[in-house]
Order: C-alpha cells, then sequence, then structure tokens
C-alpha cells in the first residue's frame, strides 16, 4: 500500500448525447429532443451543459465530454455543431460517444438501411465499422481533428468492438462500466486501472463493491447521478491510499436538472447532482498535491503500460444513506 508521488487523476467524463424521447412508441406526439436534454434551460439559467462549464470554469476543470454523432442522421449538424463549439470556446476535451440507433433513421442510399437498434456489442465486424466510421467523419467534420478516444452507447463492447476501434486509428477507450453492465466476456470483467484490448488502451468507470446492510455485495460503478457525495470521497481517499493512479467517473448534462415530461418542457434544477459536482470540484482544488483533473486528450502519451488495481469498496451505511438521498431527490421536484 503506496502513495504514489504523482497526483492521483480524476477524469470527470460526460457522456453528451441527444434522445429518441419515447418516438419510436409513440411517433405521432413525442419527438426526439436535442439541446434541451443538453442546456436544460430554465428561467435562471442553463442548469446542465452551461452548469457544467461554469463549475469547470470556477475550479479549472478540464473533463472529457464524449460527444454523441450519430444523431446528425435525424437533426442533421447543426445542433450538435452548437454543443461542440461551446465546449471548444470552454476548452474542454471532445470524444467520440457513439448510440448506433440514430441511424436507423438515415434512409439515404448511400448509408444504407440500420436496425432499430443500439447495442455496440454482438455486433459484426462490417456492421460496426460501417457505423463507426459515419460518427468518425461526422466527428472530423465537426471537430476538425480525430478523436483521441472513443465510448459506446450504453457502455455496450466486446472484443470485435475493439477491433473496429483499433484499425479505425483510436487509441483510447472507456467502454466498461461493470456496476452497469458486465460484458459476457471475462476478459473484459475490468472495474479499473488500464487495459490493452485488441490493441487499444481501455479506461473503464471506476467500479467498486457496494456493501449493504445485509452482507451482499453489489458493483457499483462512480457516477455523479447515483452516488453520494460522502462514497465518492470516501472512493478517492481509498484509491489514493492503494496507489490507484487514475479514476473514471461518469456522468451526463440531463443529471443535473430535472424534467416534469419526456419532451424536457418543464424543468427545474436538480440540486443534488449539482451539489455532488461541486464538492467533487472542489474537492480536486483544495487536495491538488493528491488530486489533479485529467482528461483523455491531453494526458494519453502519459498512460504507457497497462495497469490492474486492488479492489474497493464501502461499507453498508455509505450505501443506506445513498439510497434514500437519491430516493428523495427522486420523488420531489424542489428537493
Amino acid at each position: 500500500m503506496t502513495t504514489p508521488s504523482s497526483p492521483t487523476e480524476i477524469l470527470i467524463t460526460i457522456d453528451t448525447e441527444f434522445s429518441i424521447a419515447g418516438h419510436f412508441q409513440d411517433p405521432d406526439n413525442l419527438k426526439p429532443v436535442s439541446h434541451p436534454l443538453v442546456y436544460g434551460e430554465t428561467h435562471s439559467g442553463q442548469q446542465g451543459l452551461g452548469f457544467i462549464l461554469d463549475t469547470f470554469s470556477s475550479y479549472d476543470v478540464t473533463g472529457t465530454f464524449f460527444v454523441e454523432t450519430a444523431n446528425a442522421s435525424y437533426f442533421g449538424d447543426g445542433p450538435i455543431a452548437t454543443v461542440i463549439n461551446d465546449l471548444q470556446k470552454a476548452n474542454q476535451d471532445i470524444q467520440l460517444h457513439v448510440h448506433p440507433v440514430w441511424l436507423s433513421f438515415d434512409k439515404s442510399v448511400k448509408a444504407g438501411q440500420f436496425p432499430r437498434q443500439d447495442d455496440c456489442a454482438g455486433q459484426t465486424y462490417s456492421y460496426l465499422k460501417q457505423v463507426f466510421s459515419i460518427c468518425l467523419d461526422t466527428f472530423k467534420r465537426l471537430t476538425g481533428r480525430m478523436p483521441e478516444a472513443i465510448r459506446t452507447g450504453n457502455l455496450r463492447a466486446d472484443v470485435t468492438t475493439y477491433q473496429v476501434i483499433r484499425d479505425l486509428g483510436i487509441p483510447l477507450s472507456s467502454n466498461i462500466a461493470t456496476g452497469v453492465f458486465t460484458p459476457p466476456d471475462q476478459r473484459l470483467h475490468l472495474d479499473s486501472g488500464r487495459h490493452h484490448i485488441e490493441g487499444v488502451m481501455e479506461m473503464p468507470v471506476f467500479t467498486y463493491q457496494d456493501g449493504n446492510l445485509f452482507g451482499r455485495d453489489n458493483k457499483k460503478s462512480l457516477q455523479i447521478t447515483s452516488c453520494s457525495w460522502p462514497e465518492m470521497k470516501c472512493i478517492l481517499l481509498q484509491a489514493r491510499r492503494l496507489g490507484i493512479e487514475q479514476v473514471v467517473i461518469l456522468t451526463h448534462p440531463f443529471e443535473f436538472f430535472k424534467s416534469a415530461d419526456p419532451q424536457y418542457k418543464t424543468l427545474t434544477r436538480n440540486r443534488v447532482n449539482q451539489n455532488r459536482l461541486l464538492q467533487l470540484c472542489r474537492f480536486i482544488k483544495e487536495h491538488n498535491q493528491d488530486f489533479v483533473a485529467a482528461d483523455f486528450g491531453s494526458h494519453r502519451h502519459c498512460w504507457g503500460r497497462d495497469k490492474t488495481d486492488p479492489p474497493l469498496g464501502i461499507p453498508g451505511y455509505y450505501a443506506l444513506g445513498r439510497k434514500l438521498h437519491n430516493k428523495l431527490n427522486d420523488s420531489l421536484w424542489y428537493y
């Protein structure tokens, strides 16, 4: 148990995406949603992306925004180009996110017919390469560069996924969060660390053992919307003591506001989740000898060899407190 000489890197990753918003179930009344799901505009300002960028600016944090680009098949380039422009102006790290289901809206002869499915695991090499190539072309068109990293939609991936990512020239990925989805392939049962898979360096969303009062263990991935601040702080301090070099945290812009309807027309701030992000960023700043905010784009050349981390866990009382807090937050509009 040794504390590393360099600070532990905290990678706050933000999956930045639009929503089908029930359109497939009720196409006449429900339409896909773009900017409202990302910006969360209310009478008091942007509670989603605007809040995140203001918070990052206040605490000098750079995060990695995995930006979904297949949605251009429905919306065109305009909406996601606006998001990318805002991220570029804020000097944030922008990487590629892929939800294949959006391509089912594209009926052009060039693109072909895509199934209405959203899984990047269990697919053929040729299908995935076509999907990823379309998303990659849109990303390059809107950002002017290749991505250094990719995250698959719903955190689903298999070995074929990594073969495609490798052959497209993307060196990094963050496709695994075993507390969200455990791949069937044992080789992908990765809770943290750095691991080369088919030539791609995978950095999973940090996952730990979530104990409960009945003595059963359950895996939980580190996410702003589901993990309390005391829980996150406990994990970070443990990681530091055990010499863990990177901790990847997952969030989305829509986690920082609440919606009263599936079309995101009536919104209010999510005070609990906003406070969690503020506390996390404040913690990094106040403990800058031990922790530093990192991102995939600017730090990838520092990550060489694979690294396997020891497992972490939390006592049951943390889980109980978090579940009660999250239940109140989900149930009460103004909590």
